[in-house]
């Protein structure tokens, strides 16, 4: 028999979660849920947290782990920067911490799907996961989902393949995304046809999503021979620099630690830089002229970054190996980051990695305009470094004198009266 009717529905303001109305009975209900739900979606848009007609993509960023919640958080705030620098609007953060990780889906499916709802009701269009995800997690998830779905390693690969200009820098992205999504091209392809544009679709290697794994491998061995035709180009180079007999300074750091900016204000150069992750991909040389007819070739390099990618590291590998060339590591560091010390275990480890571990370094410490004086020097007699500003020429005396002492000889190093011009 006809009865009460019970109506409930969500609110625009999704703090506050749903309304549920008064019941009423089945012979007195009115209600238009065309007009209603129009009016409903249409204020929801209003309060969306970006408009709908912005083309950017609007993520969710997640981290599901083992580890401490306060190691979770710091590696998401990371995660955040590097969306930020693919252009992403993020729209929040979720963090689950497990005693075991679900080999699945990662997390528990009904979070998961509870994360799926979250997603879709802030109009998301991509989750992007900290973890990087195996090719069968990233078919389980995404066949839960229509929305895109991607991990740490394809952000970076799209960041990358966005800044890569020079001709080895964009052979080394290619080569990279391709090794990376070979693995993921078996079966429907599903979790990477929606990939075909925006954030981790972008770059050279998007026409090749669809094609099958023998022109793909057929294309990686295309392009490994042509990194060595261009390993080959700057051996030459480096073999006219041994001649001339000119030292080599490489500027070394994590990520946005400053060092595009170093060299700029050292060489009186233009190189690209931006306050963003990963602004400079493709290595830059200039020349660094000291008093007595003395000069150096510095050099910018990729920044690194903790959890590098194994792909990334073999492709970039060629460029790193310029590392090995340089009578001098210059170690940057931001040290205005609250996670600076991390910074330095992580780009030591990878030295260690490639193999420099030896290889005469100097610690400097950039940015010290943003911190109190007092924790500058303390920091610096702490770690044995040197403090500059790489914004700021009047700091670079310590510096240059000591590269100077560095790469000659300590009497021949100047006075501590004699200017050192650049």
């Amino acid at each position: 028999m006809p009865a009460l009717i019970y109506n409930a529905h969500l609110l625009p303001d999704l703090d506050r979660g749903l309304e549920v109305l008064e019941p009423l009975h089945f012979s007195s209900f009115q209600f238009n849920f065309e007009v209603f739900i129009s009016s409903l979606e249409e204020e929801m848009d209003r309060r969306a947290v970006i408009s709908q007609d912005d083309p950017r993509e609007r993520a969710i960023l997640i981290s599901v782990s083992t580890a401490p919640k306060y190691l979770q958080e710091e590696s998401l705030d990371e995660l955040e920067e590097l969306a930020l620098s693919a252009d992403v609007v993020v729209l929040g953060r979720v963090i689950q911490r497990l005693k075991e990780i679900n080999p699945k889906y990662l997390m528990g499916i009904g979070r998961l799907k509870e994360l799926i709802i979250e997603a879709l009701s802030k109009r998301a269009t991509l989750l992007i996961f900290d973890q990087n995800l195996s090719p069968s997690q990233m078919k389980a998830i995404t066949d839960l989902t229509e929305l895109k779905v991607i991990d740490r390693t394809q952000l970076i690969l799209d960041i990358f393949a966005k800044r890569a200009h020079t001709r080895d820098g964009k052979v080394q992205v290619e080569l990279a995304q391709l090794k990376y999504r070979l693995p993921r091209l078996s079966g429907k392809g599903t979790a990477m046809s929606r990939l075909t544009g925006g954030i981790g679709g972008r770059g050279p290697g998007e026409m090749k999503l669809e094609i099958d794994r023998r022109r793909v491998r057929d294309r990686i061995h295309l392009l490994e021979r042509e990194l060595k035709k261009l390993a080959m180009a700057r051996l030459q180079r480096k073999r006219r620099r041994v001649e001339k007999g000119v030292p080599i300074v490489s500027i070394i750091g994590y990520t946005n630690a400053g060092k595009s900016t170093l060299l700029n204000s050292l060489t009186r150069s233009h190189t690209f830089t931006e306050e963003r992750m990963f602004a400079t991909l493709d290595t830059a040389s200039r020349r660094l002229r000291f008093p007595r007819e003395r000069e150096i070739i510095i050099t910018d390099t990729v920044g690194f970054i903790r959890d590098l990618p194994p792909d990334l590291v073999a492709a970039f590998k060629s460029t790193l190996e310029e590392l090995e060339d340089a009578d001098l590591l210059i170690h940057l560091v931001d040290i205005s980051n609250p996670r600076f010390e991390q910074q330095i275990e992580s780009v030591e480890r990878i030295i260690d990695e490639l193999g420099l571990s030896r290889k005469p370094r100097l610690l400097v410490f950039n940015k010290i305009d943003c911190i109190a004086q007092e924790e500058v020097k303390n920091l610096c007699f702490r770690y044995n470094a040197i403090g500059i500003s790489a914004i700021d020429r009047k700091t670079f005396v310590p510096l240059l004198r000591a590269i100077e002492e560095m790469l000659w000889s300590r009497e021949e190093a100047l006075p501590e009266s004699e200017k050192i011009a650049t």
